[in-house]
């Protein structure tokens, strides 16, 4: 490793991921880096390559999974962000929905990242990701500051009338069970299924007020925290098929407090000053 204080200028010789500009260094792993210095005849071990990683800031880490953000995106979300700093009440009247998969075998392959403290979350530090990547059981759920709505097995395909047929089983007993007021809104995200001609006219046929949302948001919507709480505990519980997936999704679902919903509410404008505060960008949320 010394030889690269002494003979920097040597021809040829890789650059370090703090030299380089394009992110696929950053994601270049040790034992690599050792193959290429090897390939222009400097020998070094790996664990030395790390520790020298270490002392210039850099220390390899998981990266973040985070969705791919469009210039019109990040715009979309500072508007969106900057527009709804709003009195807290507005949200504790909000009906927040989504989709997920839930898988119930193995986990994907790690990926590690040479970064320094505090960059988690900037864009050549972070995965993108797109929504549905593979999974077994696809769930619709809702959730208020007052705590979990209904949750809906998804069967087959979903399609907009099959997305109307959630919305009409499932929303009204919810906003009902969970007492919100006659000014209740509906947040879904732009998904082409909610967004549909179809699904447009029976929301408005159904006098369903939605709220506006950016694309490419799953930070901005707390429901992300409790999916993500949700598919720990079902994994834990070790289902060996989809049909106990289906049913620890439901129990588990059921078993979440109301207060652990009001304390997301309750903190949401965090979100929003963060999102202004990377200027729409990813956020830790």
């Amino acid at each position: 490793m010394e030889q690269w204080r002494t003979f920097p200028g040597v021809a040829g010789r890789p650059k370090l991921p703090q030299e380089r500009s394009d992110n696929s260094s950053r994601t270049t792993t040790s034992k690599e880096l050792q193959a290429s210095l090897a390939s222009v005849k400097v020998n070094v071990h790996d664990s030395t390559i790390r520790k020298r990683l270490g002392k210039n800031g850099l220390h390899g880490r998981v990266p973040r999974r985070k969705p791919l953000l469009s210039k019109k995106n990040i715009k979309a979300r500072l508007s969106f962000a900057r527009k709804h700093l709003d009195p807290q009440d507005f949200w504790e009247n909000t009906l927040w929905t989504d989709e997920t998969k839930i898988k119930y075998f193995g986990r994907s392959v790690s990926h590690y990242v040479w970064r320094k403290s505090n960059t988690a979350f900037q864009k050549k530090n972070i995965i993108p990701t797109v929504k549905y990547g593979g999974g077994s059981v696809m769930v619709w759920g809702c959730s208020a500051a007052s705590g979990p709505g209904r949750l809906a097995v998804i069967n087959g395909t979903m399609n907009s009338a099959v997305y109307q047929k959630i919305l009409k089983e499932n929303v009204r007993p919810s906003v009902c069970d969970l007492k919100l007021k006659r000014t209740w809104v509906l947040q879904q995200d732009n998904d082409p299924k909610h967004t549909s001609k179809s699904t447009s006219e029976w929301l408005k046929k159904n006098k369903m007020k939605t709220l506006e949302w950016p694309s490419q948001s799953p930070d901005l919507n707390p429901i992300e925290m409790l999916w993500h709480d949700l598919k720990k505990v079902v994994h834990a519980r070790k289902p060996s098929n989809v049909a106990e997936l289906q049913q620890f999704c439901k129990d588990e679902w059921a078993k979440i407090p109301p207060q652990c919903c009001n304390r997301l509410i309750a903190s949401y404008g965090k979100r929003l000053i963060a999102v202004v505060a990377a200027k729409g960008g990813p956020t830790i949320y």
